[in-house]
């Protein structure tokens, strides 16, 4: 299995950059991919971006592109996400997930493995 702890959350101001963390640890060997989801309040678990955990090749949800950037450190076992120029409809748990299945990197049902969630808050 694959464990995943995020971390980084917080209470931000609109504006504010952000980067969170995620803790990789197991059989990463098993993972393709890693990605990064999000579910605000009342809305569905949406993707916001997914890195290629060998080849470090970034891959983002369209709304989000731009604003977002993946990255990973193997040899931290740690992938990424920055947030640049925080909104308030930024709030929301974030997630990140390890893909064990062959698919989109968009769709959840591929990824095996998932972490707690860290939360983000941003305030104007």
């Amino acid at each position: 299995q694959v464990q995943l702890v995020e971390s980084g959350g917080g209470l931000v101001q609109a504006g504010d950059s952000l980067r969170l963390s995620c803790a990789v640890s197991g059989r990463t060997s098993s993972a393709n991919a890693m990605g990064w989801f999000r579910q605000a309040p009342g809305k569905e678990r949406e993707f916001a971006a997914a890195v290629d955990w060998r080849s470090g090749m970034g891959y983002y949800s369209d709304t989000h592109k731009g604003r977002f950037a993946i990255s990973r450190d193997l040899s931290k076992n740690t992938v990424y996400l920055r947030v640049n120029s925080l909104k308030p409809d930024d709030t929301a748990v974030y997630y990140c997930a390890a893909q064990t299945a062959y698919g989109r990197v968009e769709t959840p049902a591929t990824y095996a493995y998932w972490g707690q969630g860290t939360q983000v808050t941003v305030s104007s």
